[in-house]
Protein backbone atom coordinates (compact mmCIF):
# COMPACT_ATOMS: atom_id res chain seq x y z
CA UNK A 1 0.00 0.00 0.00
CA UNK A 2 1.30 3.43 -0.97
CA UNK A 3 0.29 6.89 0.21
CA UNK A 4 -0.46 8.80 -2.97
CA UNK A 5 -0.98 12.52 -3.58
CA UNK A 6 -3.10 13.35 -6.64
CA UNK A 7 -2.59 16.88 -7.97
CA UNK A 8 -5.40 17.33 -10.50
CA UNK A 9 -7.77 20.28 -10.97
CA UNK A 10 -10.50 18.38 -12.86
CA UNK A 11 -12.69 16.94 -10.11
CA UNK A 12 -14.07 14.12 -12.30
CA UNK A 13 -10.61 12.89 -13.24
CA UNK A 14 -9.25 13.27 -9.71
CA UNK A 15 -12.18 11.26 -8.34
CA UNK A 16 -11.74 8.55 -10.97
CA UNK A 17 -8.00 8.22 -10.29
CA UNK A 18 -8.52 8.31 -6.51
CA UNK A 19 -11.21 5.61 -6.58
CA UNK A 20 -9.14 3.38 -8.83
CA UNK A 21 -6.10 3.62 -6.58
CA UNK A 22 -8.12 3.27 -3.37
CA UNK A 23 -9.78 0.11 -4.74
CA UNK A 24 -6.30 -1.32 -5.16
CA UNK A 25 -5.56 -0.66 -1.46
CA UNK A 26 -3.73 2.66 -1.68
CA UNK A 27 -4.38 5.71 0.52
CA UNK A 28 -5.06 8.78 -1.59
CA UNK A 29 -5.35 12.53 -1.09
CA UNK A 30 -6.52 14.70 -4.00
CA UNK A 31 -5.89 18.45 -4.29
CA UNK A 32 -6.78 20.83 -7.12
CA UNK A 33 -4.54 23.75 -6.16
CA UNK A 34 -0.88 23.53 -7.16
CA UNK A 35 0.37 25.53 -4.19
CA UNK A 36 -1.50 23.36 -1.71
CA UNK A 37 -0.27 20.30 -3.56
CA UNK A 38 3.33 21.48 -3.28
CA UNK A 39 3.00 21.92 0.49
CA UNK A 40 1.63 18.38 0.73
CA UNK A 41 4.39 17.03 -1.49
CA UNK A 42 7.11 18.52 0.69
CA UNK A 43 5.53 17.34 3.95
CA UNK A 44 7.11 13.89 3.66
CA UNK A 45 3.70 12.23 4.16
CA UNK A 46 3.39 10.70 0.68
CA UNK A 47 5.21 7.92 -1.16
CA UNK A 48 4.47 9.16 -4.66
CA UNK A 49 2.52 11.77 -6.62
CA UNK A 50 0.17 11.58 -9.58
CA UNK A 51 0.52 14.97 -11.28
CA UNK A 52 -1.53 16.64 -14.01
CA UNK A 53 0.43 19.00 -16.23
CA UNK A 54 -2.48 21.36 -16.99
CA UNK A 55 -2.88 22.93 -13.54
CA UNK A 56 -4.47 26.39 -13.21
CA UNK A 57 -2.17 29.25 -12.27
CA UNK A 58 1.00 27.18 -12.67
CA UNK A 59 1.57 24.29 -15.02
CA UNK A 60 2.73 20.90 -13.83
CA UNK A 61 6.21 21.43 -15.23
CA UNK A 62 6.76 24.45 -12.96
CA UNK A 63 5.27 22.50 -10.05
CA UNK A 64 7.64 19.62 -10.67
CA UNK A 65 10.65 21.95 -10.92
CA UNK A 66 9.78 23.62 -7.60
CA UNK A 67 9.21 20.30 -5.83
CA UNK A 68 12.58 18.92 -6.89
CA UNK A 69 14.34 22.22 -6.12
CA UNK A 70 12.92 22.09 -2.58
CA UNK A 71 14.20 18.59 -1.92
CA UNK A 72 11.15 16.51 -2.83
CA UNK A 73 12.43 13.02 -3.64
CA UNK A 74 9.19 11.06 -4.07
CA UNK A 75 8.32 9.36 -7.33
CA UNK A 76 6.10 11.37 -9.70
CA UNK A 77 3.78 9.91 -12.33
CA UNK A 78 2.69 12.57 -14.81
CA UNK A 79 -0.83 12.31 -16.27
CA UNK A 80 -1.50 14.61 -19.20
CA UNK A 81 -3.44 15.08 -22.42
CA UNK A 82 -0.19 16.35 -23.95
CA UNK A 83 1.53 13.54 -25.79
CA UNK A 84 4.21 15.36 -27.77
CA UNK A 85 7.69 13.90 -27.50
CA UNK A 86 9.00 17.33 -26.43
CA UNK A 87 6.55 17.40 -23.50
CA UNK A 88 7.53 13.91 -22.38
CA UNK A 89 11.21 14.79 -22.58
CA UNK A 90 10.68 18.02 -20.62
CA UNK A 91 8.74 16.22 -17.87
CA UNK A 92 11.34 13.50 -17.50
CA UNK A 93 14.17 16.04 -17.57
CA UNK A 94 12.54 18.03 -14.75
CA UNK A 95 12.30 14.94 -12.57
CA UNK A 96 9.19 12.96 -13.52
CA UNK A 97 9.64 9.22 -13.03
CA UNK A 98 6.97 8.09 -15.47
CA UNK A 99 4.57 9.57 -18.01
CA UNK A 100 1.04 8.34 -18.82
CA UNK A 101 -0.96 10.15 -21.54
CA UNK A 102 -4.73 10.56 -21.32
CA UNK A 103 -6.91 8.64 -21.97
CA UNK A 104 -5.45 5.63 -20.19
CA UNK A 105 -6.62 2.26 -18.91
CA UNK A 106 -7.03 1.92 -15.14
CA UNK A 107 -5.05 -1.32 -15.26
CA UNK A 108 -2.07 0.48 -16.77
CA UNK A 109 -2.29 3.28 -14.20
CA UNK A 110 -2.28 0.75 -11.34
CA UNK A 111 0.62 -1.16 -12.87
CA UNK A 112 2.72 1.98 -13.20
CA UNK A 113 1.86 3.09 -9.64
CA UNK A 114 2.83 -0.35 -8.35
CA UNK A 115 6.18 -0.19 -10.14
CA UNK A 116 6.93 3.30 -8.78
CA UNK A 117 5.87 2.34 -5.25
CA UNK A 118 8.11 -0.72 -5.36
CA UNK A 119 11.03 1.39 -6.57
CA UNK A 120 10.30 3.98 -3.87
CA UNK A 121 10.35 1.34 -1.12
CA UNK A 122 13.78 0.23 -2.28
CA UNK A 123 15.06 3.81 -2.20
CA UNK A 124 13.53 4.41 1.22
CA UNK A 125 15.12 1.40 2.87
CA UNK A 126 17.23 3.80 4.92
CA UNK A 127 14.21 5.83 6.02
CA UNK A 128 12.28 5.18 9.23
CA UNK A 129 8.63 6.23 9.39
CA UNK A 130 6.70 6.28 12.66
CA UNK A 131 3.38 8.08 12.44
CA UNK A 132 4.14 11.79 11.87
CA UNK A 133 7.89 11.19 12.33
CA UNK A 134 10.25 10.46 9.42
CA UNK A 135 13.95 9.82 10.02
CA UNK A 136 16.41 9.78 7.11
CA UNK A 137 19.36 7.71 8.35
CA UNK A 138 21.61 8.68 5.46
CA UNK A 139 21.02 12.42 5.60
CA UNK A 140 20.83 12.50 9.41
CA UNK A 141 17.60 14.44 9.18
CA UNK A 142 14.26 14.10 10.92
CA UNK A 143 10.85 15.48 9.93
CA UNK A 144 7.99 15.75 12.46
CA UNK A 145 4.49 16.57 11.24
CA UNK A 146 5.93 17.98 8.03
CA UNK A 147 8.49 20.25 9.72
CA UNK A 148 12.23 19.72 10.31
CA UNK A 149 12.97 18.40 13.78
CA UNK A 150 16.15 20.18 14.86
CA UNK A 151 18.04 18.17 17.46
CA UNK A 152 21.53 18.34 18.92
CA UNK A 153 23.80 15.62 17.53
CA UNK A 154 23.55 13.36 20.57
CA UNK A 155 19.76 13.62 20.80
CA UNK A 156 19.49 12.78 17.11
CA UNK A 157 21.67 9.70 17.62
CA UNK A 158 19.41 8.56 20.48
CA UNK A 159 16.34 9.24 18.32
CA UNK A 160 17.76 7.03 15.53
CA UNK A 161 18.59 4.24 17.95
CA UNK A 162 15.20 4.26 19.66
CA UNK A 163 13.19 4.26 16.44
CA UNK A 164 15.42 1.62 14.87
CA UNK A 165 14.34 -0.61 17.76
CA UNK A 166 10.58 -0.03 17.93
CA UNK A 167 8.79 -2.44 20.28
CA UNK A 168 12.08 -3.41 21.93
CA UNK A 169 13.09 -2.36 25.45
CA UNK A 170 16.44 -0.60 25.33
CA UNK A 171 18.46 0.04 28.46
CA UNK A 172 20.47 3.13 29.25
CA UNK A 173 23.69 1.19 28.69
CA UNK A 174 22.63 0.35 25.14
CA UNK A 175 21.66 3.93 24.46
CA UNK A 176 25.03 5.08 25.77
CA UNK A 177 26.71 2.62 23.42
CA UNK A 178 24.76 4.00 20.47
CA UNK A 179 26.26 7.47 20.97
CA UNK A 180 29.72 6.40 22.11
CA UNK A 181 31.43 7.76 19.03
CA UNK A 182 32.11 11.00 20.90
CA UNK A 183 34.73 9.17 23.01
CA UNK A 184 33.36 10.21 26.33
CA UNK A 185 31.35 8.48 28.99
CA UNK A 186 27.66 9.27 29.17
CA UNK A 187 26.07 9.02 32.57
CA UNK A 188 22.64 7.58 33.27
CA UNK A 189 21.54 11.03 34.44
CA UNK A 190 22.62 12.59 31.14
CA UNK A 191 20.60 10.03 29.22
CA UNK A 192 17.56 10.86 31.34
CA UNK A 193 17.99 14.52 30.47
CA UNK A 194 18.21 13.73 26.74
CA UNK A 195 15.15 11.49 26.96
CA UNK A 196 13.17 14.21 28.73
CA UNK A 197 14.04 16.68 25.98
CA UNK A 198 13.11 14.20 23.24
CA UNK A 199 9.79 13.49 24.88
CA UNK A 200 8.93 17.17 25.11
CA UNK A 201 9.48 17.49 21.36
CA UNK A 202 7.73 14.28 20.28
CA UNK A 203 4.74 13.94 22.60
CA UNK A 204 2.77 16.94 21.23
CA UNK A 205 2.57 14.94 17.97
CA UNK A 206 1.27 11.86 19.76
CA UNK A 207 4.55 9.92 19.89
CA UNK A 208 5.31 8.49 23.32
CA UNK A 209 8.44 6.91 24.74
CA UNK A 210 7.54 4.67 27.67
CA UNK A 211 9.78 4.17 30.69
CA UNK A 212 9.96 0.51 31.70
CA UNK A 213 11.00 0.73 35.34
CA UNK A 214 14.31 -0.98 35.99
CA UNK A 215 14.81 -1.95 32.34
CA UNK A 216 14.91 1.09 30.08
CA UNK A 217 12.73 2.68 27.42
CA UNK A 218 10.21 1.42 24.87
CA UNK A 219 8.79 2.93 21.69
CA UNK A 220 5.60 1.12 20.75
CA UNK A 221 4.53 0.51 17.15
CA UNK A 222 2.54 3.42 15.79
CA UNK A 223 -1.19 2.86 15.61
CA UNK A 224 -3.33 5.23 13.59
CA UNK A 225 -6.04 6.86 15.63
Amino acid sequence: MARILIVEDEERIASFVSKGLAADGHRTTAVADGRVGLDHALSGEFDLMVLDIGLPGTDGFSWLRKMRANGGQQSVLVLTARNDVSDRVQGLTLGADDYLPKPYATEELLARVYALARRGRALKSRIIEHGPLTIDLDKKRAILSGKPLDLPQREHAILEYLFSNVEAIVGKDKIAGAVASWNEEISANAIEVHMSRLRSKLEPSGIKIRTIRGLGYLVEAWKDA
